[in-house]
């Protein structure tokens, strides 16, 4: 016998245990031996059993396997993120207080709606450069609607969100249909929306919103989760993991109902109980302060609600098979030029979304509404929290990541009284550095032949 065959030969006791407690099983193939196919066929364990079999060793293995093959995931912005905050504390003690990282988690709200939406697009390898200003334009729309023609201010919200959508499937409209290269069609509208926003606010430059205004009240700094009441944060922490629970075993019982590996128990109580100690400490943190602000805990829903379309959602298989590999998409059956077209229209949607975010925080629709570097830090969060420029991987949650990371640095260094020139030049290096990490694992995919 070869001694390939030999390697995949395993223990029969090993491969025919099934632990119902640790929800272990031993899903088997059987081949015959290269070198004599009228052989008994040898038992082939899936490997990624034999790896939860060897319990702490085998994950350890498979971690390191993933780093040498460039599957980082999370790994590098995680410890970036982790480095930021140990150097902002020992500049200044207060960066880690329960008021300031109140603060980072109200701003990034705004910004990281944008980002949600970018991420979409980047998964297609493509980008969305008018984000920005279909932002600043959804704000002046609601402003124009709510304060000078006294129309209902929910009304207004809606139909400056379809605004959005419609700006964004007309521009994947152009992409998709007739060519035009994404980055020269939203680089249009980065002009041209930029340009209408301006005309309809006017000479004045500003239309300043009642900050009793329904969306706008909502979105404000002063707005919290259930009314400023301790237990809302308890209770948004623990839904977040008993919904999370519910997910995982429920996945567990699909898969091992269909004979395929699944997640085993202790896992899943591992993975559920670092997440309930870092929500509950997160809601005791934000409790000491003032409360989860209601444009956290929206923005929050909403990576969920994308998260679950994207990973568990026709569609969302759709969109990475896109961004994989278009003519493969193609022949898989896929409407190409639909996928592009509401993606598109999701980020139109979203920076809608993101601008009524920035009206709540500044009870206004001005000149500077989703100007500025605003577009600029949305790619950078999707990009900095893992997504890559180069399209078929990434994740919704990489706006949070990517978002804490900007503004983390930001709030730190106003801190430290640091000029702006010096955030620009820190938050350029940062994102650099995820780029190289970017490519540098694409590469290793390829090489160890997983890309």
């Amino acid at each position: 016998m070869s001694d390939t065959s030999k390697t995949v030969k395993s223990d029969s006791a090993a491969t025919d245990k099934v632990t119902k407690d640790e929800g272990v099983v031993s899903q088997q193939d059987t081949v015959a031996p290269a070198d004599d196919p009228t052989a008994a066929p040898v038992a082939v364990t899936d490997p990624r059993l034999l790896v939860r079999e060897e319990g702490l060793k085998g994950y350890l293995t498979e971690f390191k396997r993933k780093v040498k093959g460039g599957e980082l995931g999370s790994l590098p912005v995680v410890i970036g993120l982790i480095v930021i905050w140990t150097i902002f504390q020992f500049q200044n003690d207060r960066f880690l207080s329960a008021d300031n990282l109140s603060n980072i988690s109200y701003f990034l709200s705004a910004t990281g709606m944008l980002a949600i939406g970018l991420v979409f697009v980047l998964l297609l390898g493509e980008i969305d450069l008018s984000v920005g200003s279909v932002s600043g334009l959804a704000s002046t729309l609601f402003a124009v609607f709510a304060v000078n023609n006294g129309m209902n201010a929910w009304l207004s919200l809606v139909l400056a969100v379809i605004t959005g959508i419609a700006i964004g499937s007309l521009q994947g409209w152009f992409f998709a249909r007739i060519g035009v290269p994404a980055f020269v069609v939203t680089l249009a509208g980065f002009l041209g929306w930029n340009g209408l926003m301006l005309w309809l606010l006017g000479d004045s430059g500003t239309i300043n919103i009642p900050s009793d205004t329904g969306p706008v009240h909502l979105l404000g700094q002063s707005s919290f989760f259930m009314d400023q009441a301790i237990i809302g944060a308890y209770l948004l922490a623990g839904l977040g993991v008993v919904l999370t629970a519910v997910g995982n075993f429920n996945e567990q019982r699909r898969r091992k109902a269909a004979g395929v590996p699944f997640r085993p128990t202790s896992e899943i109580l591992l993975r559920v109980g670092a997440l309930a100690l870092a929500s509950f400490l997160a809601a005791a943190v934000l409790n000491d302060a003032a409360g989860v602000s209601n444009a956290l805990v929206i923005f929050l829903a909403a990576l969920v609600v994308v998260d679950f379309v994207l990973r568990r959602t026709t569609y969302g298989r759709q969109v990475f098979a896109v961004g994989g590999g278009i003519e493969a998409a193609r022949r898989a059956g896929i409407n190409v030029p639909m996928i592009r077209i509401t993606v598109f229209a999701i980020s139109g949607g979203f920076a809608a979304v993101g601008g009524m975010f920035f009206a709540g925080q500044t009870a206004s629709a001005t000149l500077s509404a989703g100007g500025g570097n605003t577009l600029m830090l949305a790619i950078a969060a999707a990009v900095i929290g893992g997504t890559s420029l180069f399209g078929g991987r990434g994740s919704v949650w990489s706006a949070l990541l990517g978002m804490l990371v900007i503004q983390s640095i930001q709030t730190g260094l106003d801190l430290l009284n640091m000029n702006t020139s010096i955030q620009y030049m820190i938050t350029g290096a940062v994102l650099l550095g995820a780029v190289v990490i970017d490519s540098v694992s694409r590469k290793s995919q390829k090489a160890a032949g997983r890309a």
